[in-house]
């Protein structure tokens, strides 16, 4: 009966613990942007790591999570693969990418990059919990977090362990299946009471690499009218660019390598649009 005593009393504490450390990181970070996608492909990691990468630039401190548990792309993205965060006695440090971006994701623990990870519900919970309580991010201007389609189990954790969210953009490609299922994204904003800073159309348009003009290979606007049908604000098109491809693959986001590009200015206007309402 004592032991089991001792083992409640234990519990509790370790309950209390993270309890405590979780109010620290969350009271740390002034803005927290969570990035949407009611479809997988839309490009949703590429529009993560250019608006944290944006952000950066700007000279505000700024952390990137990932809680794509199945599909982690954020260290390939930034060229980080084999470099595992420092963990000592004080904590998890995550992976610094300038002096002030650092990066976390469970691709950082994986042993191969295409190991999967078979997990349910309260395991993701956790990790993402841990995410959070264990990693010491200290004080952020910015937290973004790319998040994984629909709006399941992760979805609901990171929003649960926020606690408040400031805002959400939602990412969609001009195809009409693609906007149905942002119309769900839309909609768990809504019901969730988190601020919807605005839609991004990506892939809207191909850019020439020969002349540069931008050729509407597939049909633009409607996430535009998407915007407007339910009243939040329409961020910008991002174009398909054959420098994006190259950039994504080699891990160099476009806003460094290609500052003078189209979706690099296209980047640019939309982080200009968030900051005007998510003022630090």
């Amino acid at each position: 009966m004592t032991e089991k005593k001792e083992s409640c009393q234990c519990d509790e504490r370790q309950e209390i613990k993270k309890d405590i450390a979780l109010k620290a990181t969350v009271s740390a970070i002034k803005k927290k942007i969570l990035v949407l996608s009611g479809k997988g492909g839309v490009g949703k990691s590429t529009v993560s790591t250019n608006l944290a990468v944006g952000l950066s630039q700007k000279g505000y401190h700024v952390g990137l999570l990932d809680i794509d548990i199945h599909g982690p792309n954020i260290p390939n993205m930034l060229g980080l693969q084999g470099f595992p965060p420092l963990i000592t006695d004080m904590g998890l440090f995550p992976i610094k990418m300038y002096d002030n971006l650092q990066v976390i994701s469970i691709g950082f623990f994986l042993e191969e990059k295409d190991t999967p990870v078979v997990w349910r519900g309260p395991l993701k919970h956790r990790m993402i919990e841990q995410f959070l309580t264990d990693v010491r991010w200290g004080a952020l201007d910015y937290l973004v977090v790319d998040s994984p389609p629909g709006t399941g189990d992760e979805i609901i954790s990171i929003v649960q362990l926020l606690d408040k969210v400031d805002g959400a953009v939602i990412v969609a490609t001009p195809q009409d299946v693609a906007l149905a299922d942002v119309r769900r994204s839309i909609k768990f904003c809504l019901e969730g009471s988190i601020p919807v800073l605005g839609i991004v159309e990506n892939m809207s348009g191909f850019v020439c690499p020969y002349c540069g003009n931008t050729v509407e290979i597939f049909k633009t606007g409607g996430a535009e009218k998407l915007a407007q049908e339910y009243k939040v604000p329409f961020l910008g098109k991002i174009p398909i660019d054959p420098k994006i491809v190259e950039a994504g693959d080699d891990g160099k986001p476009v806003m460094i390598y290609y500052p003078n590009s189209k979706p690099a200015e296209a980047f640019s206007n939309i982080i200009n649009k968030i900051m005007e309402v998510l003022k630090v």
